[in-house]
């Protein structure tokens, strides 16, 4: 199973090891993990999120420990978007209402959005997003897809498609 965690460390050298440490010893494979060391949370404390995949079994163990070591599990869960895709549209992307595009992917309840960069040359001129879309599984990616080219077609953006969709 995969799992995202996000915890807080203390701001002090070895809390990174530490909190590695319970994943390694219970055969956690880890895919990433994201170290946010130039932000702190209200508490003063370093964000951290890891992704990792795992025996569902062991879930629990991994939490004593890590609060055994005074590490903060903030929220723990299933990482149930597991297949991603970054698609380009191009037209007038944002007079088009990107919003209304985006909340197409999101409200399907299996595909979203994660991550949208817009680039605009000129108020009149066409524009171009990229989007990286997340979804449930190879052919959720593939239903998605084919609501954002419904969508291109009837907003007039093009839109272009990598050849394969990536893991996550």
């Amino acid at each position: 199973m995969r799992l995202s965690m996000d915890l807080e460390l203390q701001d002090i050298p070895g809390q990174l090891l530490l909190a590695l440490q319970p994943f390694s010893d219970n055969k956690a494979n880890i895919i990433s993990v994201v170290h946010h060391r130039d932000r702190k949370t209200p508490r003063g404390m370093i964000p951290v999120r890891f992704v990792v995949e795992m025996d569902r079994s062991k879930i629990e163990i991994v939490n004593s420990k890590l609060k055994e070591s005074g590490i903060s599990v903030v929220r723990a869960g299933e990482d149930r978007l597991i297949e991603a895709v970054s698609v380009v549209l191009v037209g007038h992307v944002l007079h088009s209402d990107l919003g209304d595009t985006v909340n197409r992917i999101d409200s399907t309840g299996f595909a979203e959005v994660m991550d949208v960069s817009l680039i605009m040359t000129g108020v009149d001129e066409p524009s171009s997003a990229y989007l990286k879309i997340r979804a449930t599984g190879k052919a959720e990616i593939q239903k998605a897809l084919a609501i954002l080219r419904e969508v291109g077609a009837e907003k007039k953006l093009l839109v272009i498609e990598p050849i394969e969709a990536e893991a996550v």
